[in-house]
């Protein structure tokens, strides 16, 4: 069996996920919210875990849900579908969704799977929905959820920069220096708190899981961003979050003005403070790119930019000069068309 399947046959990390109200909450609402949708209707569950989502699926009315499970908890799928007189409605494969022979199986209406991991993509279980997708939802199926979303801001992260600061009174700063280098090898899983956000989220990366390839995951980002800050701070790191949509229009949203999710959001930390003011450009490059070696996890490169060089999106909120006399001649253009529409 593959490690990571093995992984996930510790019931504390169900317990963990069970526990996370907002996400268990966000999938029940979406489904009951669709429930015609669902009626007599033919689901899969991909990575089915514990098997609440294909309970949920069962309790609305569906005909069939196939709870697909690689570990050996889908024994426990079925024991939980008897305690919750659903048995007849829910057939448990204990498979990865990958060795199903296509065709074995009747085409599906419906895939649902919680197959989202830090910053998103780690664990590479996407794949394995795309796959599904590919060989065993109709045509006009429906996914659950359908959109996913990556957002990424200029954060501090005073908690772990300000320790080494005043250690029960002594200074220890050329420790902290060590530490934050090493910090910054890799990307830190952490709830950071609403008030360091430096600026507002920007988009990197947006999948519609009805259309995107496996190829199309391997790199994510790549391009150059600008963020422009709204309050003096220090630059310490980049916060990356995300959100997914379901069909229903409903959102289940990680980031730091979001309530809380075992997910946490994921912090690239500098190795070094950068001050920051109030409307001042903070430019980067961040590319998230497959490991070939171990394809569920994904590399992170990160390139600080000078904001000057770059072209900043129209209208910028940020302190220089070119921003703010393009923001200003929208603005003058806005109002003059604005007038000839009252005139005509």
């Amino acid at each position: 069996m593959d490690q990571y399947f093995e992984s996930y046959e510790e019931l504390d990390i169900h317990q963990l996920m069970l526990s996370d109200k907002t996400r268990v909450l966000a999938y029940k609402s979406a489904i009951f919210n669709s429930k015609e949708q669902f009626q007599d209707k033919i689901v899969m569950d991909i990575g089915a875990g514990s098997g609440i989502l294909s309970i949920f699926c069962a309790q609305v009315g569906a005909k069939k849900v196939y709870a697909v499970e690689a570990s050996i908890l889908a024994k426990s799928i079925d024991q939980v579908s008897i305690e919750n007189n659903v048995q007849d409605k829910v057939e448990v494969i204990h498979s990865k969704v990958e060795d199903i022979r296509p065709g074995s199986l009747e085409n599906v209406d419906i895939i649902i799977s919680e197959w989202m991991g830090f910053y998103l993509v780690h664990e590479g279980m996407l794949d394995s929905v795309l796959f599904a997708r590919d060989n065993f939802l109709h045509e006009d199926g429906l996914l659950f959820p359908s959109i996913a979303k990556l957002y990424v801001s200029p954060c501090q992260i005073p908690s772990m920069y300000e320790f080494w600061g005043d250690v029960c009174g002594v200074s220890m700063r050329c420790i902290g220096k060590n530490y934050r280098k090493i910090k910054s090898l890799k990307p830190e899983i952490l709830l950071l708190n609403q008030d360091d956000l430096l600026a507002e989220g920007k988009l990197f990366a947006w999948l519609d899981l009805k259309c995107i390839s496996v190829e199309e995951i391997n790199l994510l980002g790549g391009e150059d961003y600008v963020s422009v800050c709204e309050k003096d701070g220090r630059f310490q790191g980049l916060c990356i979050w995300f959100a997914v949509e379901f069909p229903d229009g409903s959102e289940l949203s990680t980031g730091p003005r979001d309530k809380a999710t075992h997910w946490k959001q994921t912090v690239i930390v500098l190795p070094e403070d950068i001050e920051v003011t109030n409307s001042e450009p903070v430019a980067f490059k961040l590319e998230l790119k497959r490991d070939t070696s171990y394809p569920r996890r994904y590399n992170m490169e990160l390139n600080l930019l000078d904001a000057e060089e770059l072209e900043h999106e129209a209208p910028c909120n940020c302190h220089m000069t070119k921003c703010i006399v393009t923001k200003q001649y929208i603005y003058e253009l806005d109002v003059s068309e604005s007038r000839a529409e009252e005139n005509t």
